[in-house]
């Protein structure tokens, strides 16, 4: 018997079984620019155009994907955020992702080694110094550069996440540079007003009083502040607000109730879980009407349970790769939040996101029950999000959007990253989507009209985010 030869690695139809698939994506998708209306990355070094001197500095350097991979493998601390060199922290990356099989990061990885820096082979222990070498030689390039990268991503649009007390200085600055033609807008998030429960809450509302030189004593001034902040954001060209709520809350409550709550917290007394959730409702429906106010798209992210390892919350701080999907709690609450805006005639265009993969359904079908008159998918059910944006979510989300709600009007990926080769997952998803609606079409679920298939596809992937943000990018 001849020896079997599997599909080769990674080629050019990559993700891709069917020619119906191959089609989709190598004459619709491939080519079509990139809408990343929801990332991390700084402003600051878009304007600066930083370059990275290697691929510790690049690839390791704030990510939570490869330090829990690494973690996962045992790897001392000191070698994921420690000081060991950026060397040896990379050689330590390179050797446990071998480990990695069925991990998107195996993936992404190895795409942005052969976008970026045309490698064509495996990164492993063996390989990885040659890797390093071939990166850092390629990155005194100047075609690496941040703006460099962005541009060869055929990026068009990047929202950034940026906090209500931001100068915004960086965004003016590139809106004003000729030489740089991506839109680069802030997006609202004022998680740290919200979350009135959290340690810091008091300094924040000092630090937000401090920005604009008035003095926050009650909800009242704190509106008012946050109105003004929104304000000096829709002057940088800002779309969206982005809430990020571990869980979501949906309990009413009066002006005075709610300044009551804000006097007792400022006062350092704790809270009641009701006294919290009716503060939170009460700044969460005010930024969902200002957003409705400002023709700006709401995004709510839930369902995120936050560092629940004490010990190493105690030792890194937040946001170094230990939070965790949530527990069910609070579904309602968002069916709560979304009526009241809704009955009101205040409900703006809505991106719905759960990092509990077993919310998609009821999210598409309560995206379903609120739709607005006059604009394709109004409320939208997000991608996949964070632990879900691996081949079997984006799968799930596409296919549980599809089966009840429209598939069509989705407004498509993001990134949700702070690196600046993270583009390459639009490309993943571009690949997964057109493999999804080629099986469709190769089983006979739906026809073989390509011009049809096609739009879809650059809808999809571009032009219903491009129309959803009140963007004209062509």
């Amino acid at each position: 018997m001849a020896p079997h030869t599997a599909k080769a690695f990674m080629d050019s139809d990559f993700l891709l079984s069917t020619e119906t698939a191959r089609t989709l994506y190598h004459n619709y998708a491939a080519e079509l620019p990139i809408i990343d209306y929801h990332c991390h990355v700084s402003p600051k070094e878009i304007w600066e155009d930083k370059r990275f001197e290697n691929l510790t500095q690049l690839w390791l350097s704030g990510d939570h994907y490869k330090w829990r991979l690494m973690r996962w493998n045992g790897i001392p601390e000191k070698y994921i955020t420690g000081n060991a060199s950026d060397y040896d922290k990379f050689l330590k990356f390179a050797a446990c992702l071998p480990r990695a099989i069925g991990n998107p990061m195996y993936h992404w990885c190895h795409l942005e080694l052969k976008r970026y820096f045309g490698y064509e082979g495996i990164l492993n222990a063996d390989t990885a110094p040659e890797v390093w070498r071939i990166a850092e030689e390629a990155l005194k390039s100047p075609e690496l550069s941040v703006r460099s990268i962005i541009k060869k991503s055929r990026v068009a649009f990047i929202g950034t996440t940026d906090d209500p007390t931001d100068d915004l200085i960086y965004h003016e600055k590139l809106a004003a540079d000729p030489t740089f033609d991506v839109i680069v807008a802030p997006t609202f998030r004022p998680d740290k007003a919200i979350h009135i429960h959290k340690a810091g809450w008091r300094e924040y509302i000092q630090k937000l009083s401090d920005t604009l030189g008035m003095e926050i004593r009650g909800v009242a001034d704190l509106t008012q502040a946050l109105n003004l902040r929104m304000a000096h954001f829709a002057s940088h060209g800002c779309r969206a607000a982005d809430l990020g709520m571990d869980y979501m809350v949906y309990r009413p409550i009066s002006r005075d109730a709610a300044d009551a709550i804000f006097t007792k917290a400022m006062s350092g007394r704790p809270l009641s879980e009701e006294e919290t959730a009716g503060y939170m409702t009460y700044l969460l429906l005010y930024c969902g009407a200002e957003c409705a106010r400002l023709g700006w798209v709401m995004q709510i992210h839930c369902n995120c349970l936050r560092n629940p390892n004490s010990k190493r919350f105690a030792e890194l701080g937040p946001d170094t790769g230990f939070d965790c999907i949530g527990p069910d709690r609070g579904s309602d609450a968002m069916a709560g939040l979304l009526n009241w805006l809704d009955a009101r005639d205040l409900l703006p265009k809505t991106i719905l996101y759960s990092l509990r993969e077993s919310d998609n359904a009821y999210l598409a079908v309560l995206a379903g029950a609120f739709q607005g008159e006059g604009v394709p998918g109004k409320v939208q059910h997000g991608s996949a999000w964070w632990f879900n944006d691996h081949i079997p979510g984006m799968r799930k989300q596409l296919t549980d959007l599809a089966a009840v709600g429209i598939l069509g009007n989705f407004v498509g990926m993001l990134t949700d990253s702070r690196s600046f080769l993270s583009y390459t997952r639009h490309e993943y998803f571009r690949r997964i989507l057109c493999e999804l609606m080629g099986q469709w079409v190769e089983s006979g679920e739906y026809p073989q009209d390509m011009d049809t298939l096609g739009g879809l596809i650059k809808d999809i992937c571009f032009q219903n985010a491009e129309r959803y943000f009140g963007l004209s990018l062509r």
